[in-house]
């Protein structure tokens, strides 16, 4: 018989996992082999120290981190907080804190600690009594960190919040009305929100609707990469024989443009087998939604899957030319430390749902 830690295991969710994180240490090694950095001999430190987190936190259970929940919400908005005074500018935004030799991007924390509170708070509301203080408060749990992100400034990690929001209020059972004003209210909304951009912000829009507007500046990026991809074609130039990553053509290709260094040296088929993973990872989601009654739980998976599908298809619609540019990460597959613990942590609460299945 088998160990009692492999039965609990979701073999299509695991699998899944280990094949992305498979590809995307073998791609960070193609975009910088001739880096002296070696990222991709990190990657692996945060690939070892992801699986000790996604393994530990079933044998914690996801209910003690539910029960901690607000307690870490509340962790997170300081810190977010901190960064404002403390943090370091890269890029021209101020996102990082640094700890010692490692700095960490407490955004990446502030997306699973407001899952894990509002999953908390929804959880134990029904949404039958159709209480306003309620809806209200939730959107205040989301809208907080919302801000403080944006602020940094990091447009796109804040605009993750709003998927949070909907779908978690979805899965609640909030009446559709509410949703339809919402969208209404957001799209009514969505011209003024453009005098509150920052520069950099609006050129990036700008040059979504029209590359050409800016070749050599903001449209560069965008132009570059949709090169990249064209030029693998149906199966790709072969593996280490890209061009336009290895020169440096593609700028941040072992990080937010992982996509195009996997579409010029893997082709169309790379970029397939990428969504194929995806979509098996996303749908044990819904199995493991589907095989608990657990309120909480239910709440908590659909959460962590409304962050990690909205990244995945801002990133590879980015890439494309069919997103604007934002500074979301490929999750597992691009390279970063503090993105790939949090979506191990995440992950491994999705598998505490599974092991912890209840149908009472």
């Amino acid at each position: 018989m088998a160990p009692k830690w492999l039965r609990n295991i979701h073999w299509p969710l695991f699998i899944s996992m280990m094949m992305l994180i498979s590809i995307g240490i073998l791609f960070i090694y193609s975009a910088s082999y001739e880096n002296p950095a070696k990222y991709e001999v990190r990657q692996m430190f945060w690939a070892a120290a992801g699986f000790c987190i996604f393994f530990s936190v079933p044998a914690v259970g996801h209910r003690t981190f539910l029960n901690m929940s607000y307690l870490l919400y509340a962790i997170t908005l300081v810190l977010l907080v901190g960064v404002h005074f403390f943090g370091e500018t890269r890029y021209g935004a101020q996102r990082w804190l640094a700890i010692g030799p490692w700095s960490m991007q407490p955004s990446e924390f502030a997306k699973i600690a407001t899952v894990m509170a509002l999953a908390n708070f929804l959880g134990t509301r029904n949404s039958w009594e159709r209480d306003f203080k309620t809806i209200l408060s939730a959107c205040t749990i989301v809208i907080i960190p919302m801000i403080l992100i944006m602020k940094q400034p990091d447009l796109g990690s804040s605009l993750l919040f709003l998927p949070i929001l909907l779908v978690l209020f979805f899965l609640w059972g909030i009446q559709y009305r509410y949703i339809i004003f919402a969208f209404l209210g957001g799209s009514i909304a969505a011209p003024i929100m453009w005098f509150f951009l920052k520069e950099y912000q609006k050129k990036r829009i700008q040059v979504f609707l029209d590359p050409k507007l800016d070749p050599l500046g903001a449209g560069y990026t965008a132009i570059q990469s949709k090169i990249a991809v064209g030029a693998g074609g149906f199966a790709g130039k072969g593996f280490l024989k890209g061009t336009q990553s290895h020169l440096n053509f593609v700028p941040e290709h072992h990080t937010d443009f992982i996509v195009c260094v996997i579409g010029e040296e893997w082709g169309f088929l790379g970029i397939l087998l990428l969504i194929i993973l995806y979509g098996v990872l996303f749908n044990s989601f819904f199995q493991i939604m589907q095989g608990t009654s657990e309120a909480r739980g239910r709440l908590l998976a659909g959460g962590i899957l409304a962050i990690l599908l909205a990244q995945v298809l801002i990133n590879i619609g980015m890439t494309i030319g069919l997103m604007p540019i934002t500074g979301l990460t490929l999750p597992l597959v691009s390279y970063g430390g503090s993105s790939f613990l949090m979506t191990a942590f995440a992950l491994g609460l999705v598998l505490s749902i599974h092991k912890e299945r209840s149908f009472f």
